[in-house]
Formats: structure tokens, sequence, C-alpha cells
């Protein structure tokens, strides 16, 4: 007998905006995105190409498994449950892909839809599955499964593979599709715990897409609190040339490192927004979404790149202190032989 998850009490986020959690870098990326020459042209021709959302949606229908009241009902509960948390008007379709690679996604363009891997349904328990889904739910109410199914069809494609014209055209396309794609997931992040309102799920959820499965935790093998340290630790380490390797390792990635999204959510939860936002105090949808200033998200986005470019320039010029110091030191032990 299937049973559903155990309930308990939720904050419901009655006509919440996106904008209430979003990450300003997450919005800063999108704009420069629609502004890249030639982009809105891709979008209408790639969608065209695929049939537009009725073809889209038929590639999943057509070989994955609808979860609903009959497959996969615990799973369809929880999406439910996700929807409602977010006063979503409709409760995305959910299709489980059978795949062995960790992954999820939403896509679509005017009515999306979420798909899971089946590895995650083998991977993770009840509450994490909830905070996947919420992730999952924030990309659909941010608006980002119409960019994300472009993301995936056009990082897809191999630039070799193309005509060398078609590549170099292509080139700064891709590069601003992945920046936006890494920033949009800290947002979701964000709605994974506002769905699940589990701080410790969240950081579980981190931990086994970075190296775990089902079993580890409750044999000891893995601790959320070791993971936590390291993620911090990855944050805050300014060694040498390590933010310079940081950046190198991500610029290919659609998304950012685990530890980096661990310990991002940490930090937004200790600038008191989620506590607010718990508490009621968010923006609704409609006229007072429309109404926040754009300035406020272009500043705080300015913001978060300026402490980035910050950290990077101080990283460099410490790095370079210490290699001219061993320089010198090996010149005055040269010296004295």
């Amino acid at each position: 007998m299937t049973t559903v998850p155990t309930a308990r009490p939720r904050q419901r986020f009655p006509e919440i905006a996106a904008v209430s959690w979003e990450h300003p870098a997450d919005r800063a990326a999108l704009q420069a995105l629609r502004a890249v020459p030639g982009f809105d042209d891709v979008v209408r021709k790639v969608i065209g190409f695929l049939g537009g959302e009725r073809g889209i949606r038929l590639l999943f229908q057509g070989n994955a498994v609808r979860a609903g009241a009959a497959q996969f009902p615990k799973l369809w509960t929880l999406q439910a449950e996700v929807a409602g948390t977010f006063d979503w008007p409709r409760v995305p379709e959910l299709y489980v892909s059978q795949t062995p690679v960790f992954n999820a996604g939403a896509y679509g363009v005017d009515d999306p839809f979420t798909v899971v891997h089946s590895a995650a349904l083998e991977m993770l328990d009840d509450d994490e599955l909830r905070v996947l889904l919420a992730h999952e739910m924030g990309h659909v109410v941010s608006g980002h499964a119409l960019y994300r199914t472009i993301a995936e069809i056009l990082l897809s494609i191999g630039l070799s593979a193309l005509p060398i014209l078609a590549g170099i055209a292509l080139f700064p396309i891709r590069l601003a599709i992945l920046e936006w794609a890494r920033k949009s997931e800290l947002s979701a992040d964000r709605a994974g715990l506002l769905g699940s309102q589990d701080v410790v799920a969240s950081q579980r959820l981190f931990m086994k897409m970075a190296g775990g499965t089902r079993g580890q935790i409750n044999s000891g093998q893995l601790s959320v609190d070791a993971f936590m340290v390291q993620a911090n630790e990855y944050l805050t380490n300014r060694d040498g040339f390590d933010a310079v390797y940081k950046i190198l390792n991500t610029l290919a990635l659609t998304h950012p490192m685990n530890t980096i999204r661990a310990a991002e959510l940490q930090q937004w939860v200790s600038t008191g927004e989620y506590d607010r936002i718990l508490r009621g105090e968010y923006i609704r949808r409609g006229q007072q979404e429309q109404q926040r200033p754009l300035v406020d998200d272009l500043s705080a986005a300015g913001s978060h790149y300026a402490a980035e470019a910050r950290e990077f320039a101080g990283a460099v010029a410490d790095a370079a202190r210490r290699a001219a110091e061993r320089a010198a030191e090996a010149f005055r032990s040269a010296q004295r032989r």
C-alpha cells in the first residue's frame, strides 16, 4: 500500500511573487541574456522547430511516466502540496524519466511542467523530494522554464558540431545562458527552502547531489554538519589563485558547485529574508510586483557582482604578493650561499 508523505504544518504564501526570493544576480543575468544580439531570434526559431509548447511536452509524454493518482501518487501528492504552498493556480504536470544521472527540471513555454529523473527517487527521502520539487516550482513561478528549455537545447549542441560562423555567433549566447543558468539555480534553491521550510533537508539535498546515497546518512557515513563546514571552507578559501581556478572550473557548468549552493542558501537565511517571508512580509503578485522599482534589482545585482569582483581581485593580489615574497626570500637565500 502506498502512503502519502507525513503532513506537518507549513506556512503558505498567498499570492507570493517570485521577486520576493529571487537572487538579484539571477534577474540581472536574465536581463543581460535578453540583451545579447540575436537571442530572441534564436529562442523563436528553436521553439518553432520543436513544435511549440505541445511539441516540447510530447517529448516527455512519449518516453516518461506521468505522475498522478495512479502513478507515483506519493510524488504527485508532494507536487500538489508544493504548488499550494506557493499559491500557484495550477499544479504543473510531473513526469518521471528513467535516467541514472541525478537531475530534475522545469520545461515548457506558457504551461510549464516538471521532470524528475528516476535516480532522484532512488536517492532522496520524502523531505528531500519536497525540497527538490519546490526548487523546480521556483523555476516555474519565476518564469525560468522557457529559458531553461532553450538552454538545455543550445547547450546540448556542441559548438564543434556547428559551422564555424554559427559556432562563433552562438558563443556569446552560450556564455550568457550559462551565467544566467547558474544564477537562476540560486533563486530556485531559495524557493526549495521556502516550499519545504526545512533547512536541514535542503542541506542534505546538496550533500547527496555532491556525492551521496539514501542509506549512507542513516549508516553514519555522511554528516550534514561536516558537509556545511566543507561548503563554507570552499566559499571562503582565498589561498593563492584559488579564486581564478574556481571561476575557470565553473564557466562551462549549468549549475553552481553544490558546496557553493549550500553556503549561499545558508547566507541567505542568515540575512533574515527567509524569516521575513515566513512572517508574511513579501511582495505579492500583480500590482505590488509591477511597482517594484527596477533600479532596486539592478542595484542589488551590482552589489553582488561588485563583491565577487573585489573577492577575485583581492585573491589575485594576495597570491601575487605571496609569490613575490617567496621569490624575494629565494633570492636572499641564494645570496647567503
